[in-house]
């Protein structure tokens, strides 16, 4: 219990210390306005075509675990790894979810889940 507590100290402290992390009026910190000047904000939001920046696996990119997931399927066939694969990303999916009901930021669940296929996809799981 002592362990938390000096970990949550030493975390109020470093933020209290960092001024980066304050919001300005502009919606940006002000670490990042002092540094480089800010371009207008659009007023409008650009509408979306519906098309999703998700990928599915034949159009996956090729990443650093590409040739493991490649020998992975020569070796286990591609049955058996599709399997294996559903079985971690609905694990890893459950993990996220109670995270999230951990931290008490549910709301943020599909977020992050979406975030971990674009990882996902740029290390080259998804091949």
């Amino acid at each position: 219990m002592k362990t938390y507590q000096t970990l949550a100290i030493l975390f109020a402290m470093v933020v209290s210390a960092v001024q980066g992390f304050s919001i300005s009026a502009t919606g940006g910190s002000s670490f990042v306005i002092s540094q480089r000047p800010r371009a207008a904000m659009p007023t409008a939001c650009p509408a979306r075509t519906g098309a999703s920046s998700l990928q599915m696996g034949n159009q996956a990119k090729f990443g650093i675990f590409s040739p493991a997931v490649y020998g992975a399927k020569i070796v286990l066939g591609g049955d058996k790894l599709n399997k294996i694969r559903g079985k971690a990303i609905s694990l890893h999916s459950q993990y996220i979810g109670d995270f999230c009901e951990w931290a008490g930021a549910y709301h943020l669940r599909t977020r992050l889940i979406k975030k971990a296929k674009v990882n996902g996809d740029t290390l080259g799981f998804l091949v």
